[in-house]
């Protein structure tokens, strides 16, 4: 495979390798991921994530295994390893599909190649045109708030709701984004702020719970998130805390866009409560780890629950904002998404 270069993934030399996730801001490191349980392990740990990432990132190592001589028995097992590594995020399974199709063919290294390589493409298209259209739903002077990591780091491009938002920035619009902390692993105060300081787009870092006061005095304009998995009905897996943001701004009126790919679109999947949600780590909640050490700050037998993940349903989204357009809630409730 030709040399490659994303924000997250980079080829060299055959061999496939991603930014760690988890190693932002403070470094920019390199990991291999090389070979299927390497990848999984990052994904579990989130050194791979965003949505449209994760699919990349495993159809870019099963074409690269076929190219380093894997035979299609073992790739076929690989392609189903890689699958169950994250429930939730169905633009993993729908990349996957893409290349078990190019698996079957006569000549698979080489279909496998070319697929992998046409989702990468594909995906740098589709957020230029998630951030053209969503770009038209901001007003001038808005203050935006975000949840979670949906820019460069998440995707090939140039992101999804992150990627709207610094289009619109671009051209004006935006005055200043409340970047929500976002647990798990806060990856919106150590990504998202990371990316909106790179972009040079004001932004002002809150925790989760800071939210409401600051929809209850008017200092919030729209809220734009992302999706990890868009069910028939229109409900909406996205990390976890996203549900209580389209709540509090139905109450005060304020309009919530939810921006992803086709590719996150879930036709066979009827509504939010037949979303797989991922559960992670009580260690995640109990206490923190890193380069500095380990603080536990609950008691060692603390019972947790941590989901990754929640439902918004489709009646608190304003609009889905796809690399096709902006989908209204009376399209939706049409059937849009279940053709």
């Amino acid at each position: 495979m030709q040399t490659l270069q994303t924000t997250s993934l980079r080829v060299i030399d055959n061999q496939l390798f991603i930014l760690d996730q988890q190693a932002l801001p403070q470094e920019k490191r390199w990991l291999p991921a090389d070979s299927v349980p390497l990848l999984v392990e990052h994904i579990h740990a989130l050194r791979v994530r965003g949505a449209p990432l994760i699919g990349l990132s495993a159809s870019l190592l099963l074409a690269l295994l076929a190219e380093n001589g894997e035979d299609r028995d073992t790739l076929a097992r690989s392609l189903e390893t890689l699958r169950a590594s994250r429930p939730t995020a169905v633009n993993l399974m729908n990349n996957l599909d893409r290349m078990k199709l190019a698996l079957a063919q006569e000549d698979y290294v080489s279909a496998l190649l070319a697929e992998a390589l046409r989702l990468i493409e594909e995906d740098k298209a589709l957020c230029d045109s998630i951030a053209q259209a969503g770009s038209t739903l901001v007003k001038p002077g808005s203050r935006l708030l975000t949840h979670c990591n949906t820019g460069g780091l998440a995707t090939a491009g140039v992101g999804t709701a992150l990627g709207v938002i610094a289009l619109a920035h671009q051209q004006g619009k935006v005055t200043n984004v409340w970047v929500d902390e976002t647990r798990p692993l806060l990856q919106g105060g150590r990504l998202t702020a990371w990316e909106l300081g790179e972009l040079g787009v004001p932004y002002q870092l809150i925790t989760d719970s800071m939210a409401a006061s600051l929809m209850a005095k008017g200092q919030v304009d729209a809220i734009w998130v992302g999706a990890d998995r868009i069910a028939a009905n229109g409900d909406v897996a996205n990390k976890i805390g996203t549900y209580s943001l389209a709540v509090l701004a139905k109450f005060h009126g304020i309009p919530f866009y939810v921006a992803a790919p086709q590719t996150t679109l879930d036709p066979n999947c009827p509504n939010g409560e037949a979303i797989p949600i991922e559960q992670r780590a009580a260690a995640e909640v109990t206490g923190v780890a890193g380069s500095f050490g380990a603080v536990q700050w609950a008691p060692e037998n603390a019972q947790v629950y941590n989901p990754a993940f929640d439902v918004t349903p489709a009646s608190l989204i304003s609009g889905w904002v796809l690399d096709s357009g902006v989908v209204t809630p009376e399209q939706v409730s049409g059937g849009y998404f279940r053709r």
